[in-house]
């Protein structure tokens, strides 16, 4: 792991995401070397040689600048990083940002695969308007492994949704990436109904290098739903999402939960 301090004058930055009209990324690089991260085209902006997952760059701010007219805007920590990977434990780089956020009126968001937002919970308590959301698509901590093996484990994440209800910070479960016939929605929710307050849901997006990593995974550890997978993402048919979807929403609707749906991200962020 290859590990250094940048000097950033930024801190917040403009959005394009549809969740949020700012988004925070105290860290470049992520250590939790999922095969399906997206994030990796950071690479063509960093200059980094090493392999995603292999470095993180720890942001330095000499001054956090917080834009005027924040008051009632929303900020997301984060968007290409977990702000509580473990390098935050000692540097506290997330938290100084939350610091700087505190009073000016704006709504934070925070998603995160790390049992380390456990440590900023009486911060999260001074905010009048957070959110704290974990990312989780299975209840199979051993297919976790395989596709986020650096990530906290199923147990962890849950124990994190819990302890936040416990002190009651809202709090959501965003399942994302949703595999094809691996992830169980409805599990999932039965675990966790009882201290989430809505749950996003997210389809598995492949292009670039990383398509192939999981489609090659698949084919060895899933052979048996291969050819589906092969179907989805370079067939292009799109009825299994339709379906699933219509699905979710039916199946939240009986159930009295509340969910956002988020497939297709890049038809969202168009419009």
């Amino acid at each position: 792991m290859v590990v250094k301090e940048i000097v950033s004058k930024t801190a917040l930055t403009k959005s394009k995401l549809p969740v949020a009209d700012y988004v925070v990324n105290a860290y470049t690089g992520c250590i939790h070397k999922c095969i399906y991260c997206y994030a990796e085209f950071m690479k063509r902006f960093t200059n980094h040689t090493e392999e995603w997952g292999e470095f993180i760059d720890i942001k330095v701010f000499d001054k956090i600048n917080i834009p005027k007219n924040i008051e009632n805007t929303s900020v997301l920590l984060s968007s290409v990083t977990d702000p509580y990977n473990h390098f935050e434990v000692k540097h506290k780089k997330t938290r100084q940002i939350l610091e700087n956020l505190l009073g000016t009126g704006c709504r934070v968001g925070i998603l995160t695969k790390s049992k380390n937002v456990l440590q900023d919970i009486e911060l999260f308590k001074q905010f009048n308007n957070i959110e704290v959301g974990v990312s989780l698509n299975t209840m199979d901590d051993h297919f976790r492994k395989l596709i986020e093996p650096k990530a906290s484990s199923v147990e962890d994440r849950i124990n994190v949704l819990k302890t936040l209800r416990e002190n009651n910070i809202k709090t959501y479960l965003f399942m994302s990436p949703i595999f094809p016939y691996i992830s169980d929605y409805k599990e999932i929710i039965e675990r966790t109904k009882g201290f989430v307050d809505y749950y996003g849901f997210e389809n598995l997006n492949l292009r670039a290098g990383y398509k192939y990593r999981v489609l090659n995974i698949i084919k060895e550890k899933y052979n048996h739903l291969y050819n589906s997978y092969i179907d989805i993402y370079q067939k292009k048919s799109s009825s299994f999402w339709n379906e699933l979807e219509m699905e979710i929403i039916k199946y939240c609707k009986d159930n009295k939960i509340e969910c956002k749906m988020w497939f297709y991200h890049e038809k969202i962020r168009k419009k």
